[in-house]
């Protein structure tokens, strides 16, 4: 029997998304999930027909002018009416009980404010596919023995709405995940569910190893996200939209991220 409770709201932020949304929310309405749980979609500036293409699935589409990802989750999150917000993305396909080993993942553990998992990725190089593996198995380790996680990632990430007091707003990569988690993991066991992964679009690697590895990681997320932090305010900017190979225009974007402001 379905409860009359909502149980989940996921959030899902979208920026010209259109090649993807639709099989996104076919994975997210085609859940074995027995309770109640409700889709968010966050359109961020989309000028493409990823609205028009959501509106389809009878989900929630609401709308946030201010760009930026954590602008896009702190909206979702604001209009959920779940007891537990989960972040995912528009690029990401879900297995039919993802919702409900997340469920069991919170009944399991009374002390669980969060409950996170991997992700994998279901196209794009090689090293795509073995990069997974080498960040969330130490990371599922490091779980078991400290009761939380080293990193999670945004696309896959539970938490129990009344433990988190919203995303800030200031940060741009990174701001949706380690904020989130060294928020969440003061107020209690932040569960690592390895066995759920969720399976996303492998464009980000599209750029290269070494792309990916010193741009992507490095810069717009280790150190941006820290010269945020440090100053309270954007100081490096987003950084750009994976719609297409971005190596060629990597340090025109760098320099452009600077918001002298």
């Amino acid at each position: 029997m379905k409860s009359s409770t909502l149980r989940f709201s996921v959030v899902v932020p979208c920026f010209n998304e259109a090649s993807y949304i639709e099989k996104t929310l076919k994975s997210l309405k085609n859940q074995d999930f027995e309770g109640e749980y409700e889709i968010i979609i966050v359109d961020n500036n989309c000028t493409d027909k990823t609205v028009e293409k959501a509106n389809k699935y009878n989900v929630n589409v609401v709308s946030e002018k201010n760009p930026g990802v954590c602008f896009a989750r702190q909206a979702g999150m604001e209009a959920a009416k779940g007891e537990i917000v989960i972040s995912t993305d528009a690029d990401t396909i879900h297995s039919k009980n993802w919702l409900s080993n997340i469920d069991k993942s919170f009944n399991n553990y009374s002390d669980a404010v969060a409950v996170c998992g991997p992700c994998k990725y279901f196209d794009g190089p090689w090293w795509g596919r073995v990069y997974p593996y080498l960040l969330f198995f130490p990371d599922y380790i490091y779980s078991k023995l400290i009761k939380r996680p080293f990193y999670i990632t945004a696309t896959n990430t539970a938490f129990k709405k009344s433990k988190f007091k919203g995303y800030d707003t200031t940060m741009t990569q990174g701001g949706d995940e380690m904020y989130v988690l060294h928020s969440v993991k003061k107020k209690g066991r932040v569960v690592f569910n390895y066995s759920n992964p969720v399976f996303t679009s492998a464009r980000r690697l599209k750029g290269g190893l070494i792309y990916n590895l010193f741009v992507s990681f490095i810069f717009y997320y280790l150190i941006a996200y820290n010269v945020n932090k440090l100053f309270k305010r954007r100081i490096i900017g987003t950084a750009p939209a994976f719609r297409e190979n971005m190596a060629s225009k990597t340090f025109k974007k760098i320099k452009e991220s600077f918001t002298l402001q």
